[in-house]
């Protein structure tokens, strides 16, 4: 029997040996031991099928895992090897729309931790606010507007357990600043400067999109993508002490004006990310590599 079996409801958060037995049922199946996490968001778990010495455990064999729901999201942990680097790919991450708490969208990342994961990468497909960007453009984010946060909700709201992490972590730097410079290095070495940007994420709850107006506001608190996911991610792997760095794949304009049928669609996020695929696994090679040099040394 999980230990799930034992924990009350959707609004009480795991305790910590729960998701300890995820870790060691992840540990117990490989002899991988990755110190890199990456989360690939819709469209963009290709990253996981280049891995060499795969061990795939699909979301509903793990104890005590969510499962994934949403199209281009395969639900699938897959450890391997990333040009000799050890890393853990979940292939399809969990979102507040499919019914699922802030706490258990962001579960995986403590499981990581407890697996000996220090950094991490998180990605996802956002629509671009920012009138610059454009369809294809990858934008590194520097920071995120939490508006989950400002309603009340958070993944780490309930009982703080301190081996996770403080009762009140700091977010003003979420996103590593020696993590985004060194990630800056390598999209100049691959020519990529013209399509790379860095900006402001800002999550919502979803599963419709934005209004005109919603956007618009958006745009005024200095907004530049926008999405669904990230969110809890980053803040549970702040919590957890984790270094962090996380791009957005721009897969759509937001619509900012009300002259006009045109309608955001999942499809074309699908379709977009395949196009830009070859580009985002390159960029992530090359930066778990870049990672793995920095936490050896340290």
């Amino acid at each position: 029997m999980c230990l799930e079996e034992t924990v009350m409801g959707d609004d009480t958060p795991y305790p910590f040996e729960v998701i300890k037995e995820s870790a060691d049922y992840l540990l117990s199946g490989t002899q991988h031991r990755p110190k890199i996490g990456v989360i690939c968001g819709s469209g963009l778990g290709g990253l996981a099928d280049q891995l060499d010495e795969r061990d795939v455990f699909p979301y509903e064999s793990i104890p005590n895992f969510p499962v994934s729901t949403v199209a281009g999201h395969a639900g699938r942990m897959v450890i391997g090897l990333l040009s000799g680097v050890p890393v853990m790919c979940m292939q399809g991450r969990f979102h507040a729309y499919e019914g699922y708490p802030l706490w258990k969208c962001a579960m995986p990342v403590r499981v990581m931790k407890l697996m000996g994961v220090s950094h991490i990468i998180v990605t996802n497909a956002a629509g671009g606010l920012n009138p610059e960007y454009k369809i294809g453009d990858i934008m590194i984010i520097k920071d995120h507007i939490n508006m989950q946060g400002f309603a009340g909700d958070s993944p780490l709201r309930g009982r703080n357990d301190e081996r996770f992490g403080p009762r009140f972590p700091a977010m003003n730097n979420a996103y590593d600043k020696n993590l985004i410079a060194m990630a800056k290095k390598i999209v100049a070495d691959m020519n990529l400067t013209n399509v790379v940007q860095e900006g402001v994420y800002v999550m919502l709850g979803g599963p419709t999109y934005e209004t005109v107006a919603e956007l618009n506001m958006l745009r005024i608190i200095g907004v530049d993508a926008v999405g669904m996911s990230t969110v809890p991610e980053v803040v549970v792997a702040r919590h957890c002490g984790m270094k962090v760095f996380a791009f957005s794949l721009i897969t759509n304009q937001c619509i900012t004006q009300y002259d006009t049928d045109a309608q955001a669609n999942h499809e074309e996020v699908i379709e977009v990310a395949n196009i830009r695929k070859k580009d985002l696994q390159n960029l992530a090679r090359r930066i778990i590599v870049n990672m793995s040099e920095e936490y050896q040394e340290s």
